[in-house]
């Protein structure tokens, strides 16, 4: 009776723990696939195939099965989730790893803190549970549960198998009450494609686990927004195509930025503080929830390019050795990635230019993007040039070294904003951007860049100059635009990186010019009269 009693006890002290500790990973067990796929798993790296496995499991009606057929890592990764720093994790994760060259890895990425990387699997024919156990670190906003795919050397024969299960990331779920209070001092600051939105956190008896920041595009009358609903948590939303947007944010993190938003548009916004997660989720909708909006700069992107189709625009050139850029994907962002190990560090020198770009039209021109990198090898240099022939080898061409412009990656994989580098001192007709990698035998080192941004200014417009007498009608035009002008001129249109696509002399009076034949976007018209006055506008095709 008396040793009874003690498992009794027992029991319920682990359930008091199961109580207080909630599964962040969604189909954490596998069991839900749609078209092939886990549900909320992501599998990347190029070379990995994942199936459902009805036969070996550790537990329910399904596990996942995953194959993979290169020597580089590849990577199985959840749907981000919420953490709050400081408090303790569990994560664990079973495998049956009967595979002599394949190995599993348990790592947790994190957003605003460093990530673990963990223990492997181990080869033997049965299930094997990697755990993890710590503080969740300091600045950590979400996570990803990621597991990592290797092959181990001299075994490999082509290929590797394992079977993953039953993946766990607990933090303290404790439910707690709605929060008592909103937070203050609400405001949203523009800058180029970004807003930037600052807060100060709510105060009270019950304070948020976090934030749900709603986002709707150009609505500055008769919102439209949905208010959140206790119980259904709302996943991130960057994409704006729909016209809505969302982001959650931890408390204790003031501020979050929206970016790779339109240009010239109107964004609104609400903050809405909320305790726990999942089912348990309570939002504080009572009263008016702060809101606030801001409208993004009105310029013209000369060229953007988030490598979602190669390399897109931008072109490699390979000076030395045998590896080159190339379009990566890691977590469903895709970059450009160049590294120069290949079993061993190599000599390389390889480059990747931008298309040719005609500045001469805009009054202020301005570059930026995000770098990447890891490992010990030459640093990653950026160049522009004014007289490179856009096919040739870039070291027979003049170019100059900018790299001190830019505010580069300070390594670990850490994505870093380069920040606005200003192009004022290159308004040529025939102007390239290009970025040099070098490594050597020594060491090479792996860099990835992205969000490429190269956008101009108009500061003036088409009242420039106070001679200039012109009309332009319709904009935005769909087949014919009229020009209308007191004076004889030259009317010329240009795709935005510069490239000269219409070139007429206008009379006086309304003359009429067909565009139909131009794709929709943005152009740029410029109109100069007999007296040598001349003058910009940007021209909008529908």
């Amino acid at each position: 009776m008396k040793k009874n009693y003690f498992l009794l006890i027992a029991a319920l002290v682990i359930a008091a723990f199961s109580v207080n500790a909630q599964n962040l990973v969604l189909n954490n067990d596998f069991e839900n696939w749609t078209g092939g796929t886990a549900d909320n798993w992501l599998a990347d790296g190029g070379a990995i195939e994942i199936t459902q496995n009805s036969t070996t499991t550790q537990s329910g009606s399904f596990s996942c099965e995953v194959l993979w057929t290169s020597q580089d890592n590849q990577y199985l990764t959840s749907d981000s989730f919420i953490v709050t720093s400081g408090i303790e994790m569990n994560a664990s994760l079973w495998v049956y790893d009967n595979d002599i060259a394949g190995r599993a890895r348990l790592c947790i990425i994190y957003e605003g803190a460093d990530n673990y990387y963990g223990d492997y699997s181990a080869d033997m024919d049965s299930w094997q549970q990697i755990t993890y156990s710590d503080i969740i670190p300091e600045g950590a906003t979400s996570a990803q549960f990621q597991i990592r795919f290797y092959d181990i050397s001299g075994d490999w024969d082509g290929d590797a198998t394992v079977i993953v299960d039953n993946v766990v990331y607990e933090g303290n779920s404790t439910i707690n009450p709605e929060p008592t209070n909103y937070p203050t001092d609400f405001v949203a600051t523009a800058e180029g494609l970004a807003i930037m939105l600052n807060w100060t956190d709510a105060v009270g008896d019950d304070l948020p686990y976090a934030y749900l920041i709603k986002a709707e595009q150009a609505v500055e009358a008769s919102p439209t927004i949905v208010i959140p609903v206790d119980g259904i948590p709302e996943a991130d939303d960057f994409d704006f195509s729909d016209g809505m947007g969302a982001a959650n944010v931890s408390y204790g993190n003031e501020n979050f930025t929206f970016t790779g938003l339109e240009t010239g548009e109107y964004y609104h916004f609400w903050i809405y503080p909320y305790s726990n997660s999942g089912e348990n989720i309570d939002y504080k909708t009572d009263g008016e929830a702060p809101n606030v909006g801001a409208e993004t700069a009105d310029f013209t992107i000369i060229n953007q390019e988030n490598f979602d189709a190669g390399l897109g625009t931008w072109t490699p050139y390979n000076v030395i050795g045998d590896q080159e850029w190339y379009q990566d994907e890691y977590g469903g962002d895709t970059y450009a990635k160049m590294s120069g190990y290949d079993g061993s560090a190599f000599d390389n020198e390889d480059w990747l230019i931008s298309p040719p770009l005609n500045l001469t039209i805009y009054d202020s021109v301005f570059f930026n993007f995000k770098s990447a990198f890891n490992y010990t090898g030459p640093d990653l240099e950026l160049y522009i040039s004014t007289d490179y022939d856009g096919v040739g080898n870039p070291n027979d061409y003049t170019w100059t070294d900018i790299s001190d412009m830019v505010q580069w990656s300070d390594g670990s994989w850490n994505w870093v904003e380069s920040g606005k580098i200003d192009l004022k001192d290159y308004f040529q007709s025939n102007t390239f951007l290009g970025f040099k990698f070098t490594s050597t035998t020594e060491g090479s080192s792996t860099w990835e860049l992205d969000s490429f941004l190269i956008y101009g200014y108009l500061e003036t417009g088409i009242n420039n100059n106070q001679d200039v007498s012109i009309s332009v009608y319709p904009n935005p035009v769909t087949d014919v635009v009229n020009i209308e002008t007191a004076v004889e001129g030259l009317l010329e249109i240009y795709s935005v990186n510069g490239q000269l696509l219409i070139n007429k002399v206008v009379t006086e009076g309304i003359n009429s010019i067909n565009v139909g034949n131009l794709m929709q976007g943005a152009y740029l018209l410029k109109f100069s009269d007999v007296n040598g006055n001349s003058a910009t506008k940007k021209l909008l095709i529908r």
